[in-house]
């Protein structure tokens, strides 16, 4: 009698679990989300003169030496990872990913028309820069999309190899950082580490196979 109640109690869990995808209403406004996040992370790193890892790092750091447009730049540097991106994740994926990367270089240009950042600790800017970063790219993955360059990359190796994301992108954000040493001042570079481990940290212990189930 006692073993027929254990089963009963049991049965509920060996059910496979329903999983309802997500629907147009939500991707737009997750998208959305992950949008402002990146953006606003961009230009908080930007305030205190850091950069970070991916894409939005390599434009940051670009920027500062040519004096171009950050939004122009993360977009251009885009285009080859949006073709990788078509070929290898398919056409929703970097349909999605380009409308993200579109409204990110908007966003970029007219934030700053409404919200003047006039001072920011490289500290603060380096941990909130770091975090909303990731938090945007966590919620575009949510989604479906990236934020284009490589996180284009690190998603298509977690889906294929299930190699983790957030490690990767640690790999790479390493490189930029090496590169940024012979272009920027050391005592930046070490806040701009820290600002990637912290995007790449939120990416790392959010965004894992199995921890979320939608698509």
């Amino acid at each position: 009698m006692m073993q027929g109640a254990l089963q009963r109690q049991t049965a509920p869990a060996s059910r496979p679990l329903s999983v309802k995808p997500h629907s147009l209403l939500d991707d737009v406004y997750g998208i959305a989300v992950g949008v402002l996040f990146v953006s606003t992370g961009i230009l908080l790193l930007q305030a205190a003169g850091l950069i970070t890892g991916g894409v939005a790092g390599i434009a940051l750091l670009v920027s500062y030496v040519t004096e171009q447009p950050v939004g122009l730049l993360f977009m251009l540097i885009n285009v080859p990872f949006f073709l990788f991106g078509y070929l290898f994740m398919g056409p929703l994926f970097t349909m999605k990913s380009l409308a993200g990367s579109v409204l990110i270089m908007t966003l970029l240009k007219l934030i700053p028309q409404g919200l003047v950042i006039g001072h920011v600790d490289p500290m603060v800017a380096a941990l909130g820069g770091g975090t909303f970063c990731g938090m945007g790219i966590l919620a575009l993955a949510r989604h479906g999309a990236g934020v284009g360059g490589t996180g284009i990359l690190t998603l298509w190796m977690q889906k294929t190899y299930a190699i983790n994301a957030g490690r990767t992108q640690v790999l790479i954000d390493s490189v930029i950082l090496l590169v940024a040493l012979s272009l920027v001042a050391p005592q930046r570079v070490g806040w701009s580490a820290l600002s990637a481990i912290a995007m790449s940290g939120m990416v790392m212990a959010w965004h894992r196979a199995g921890r979320y189930f939608g698509s």
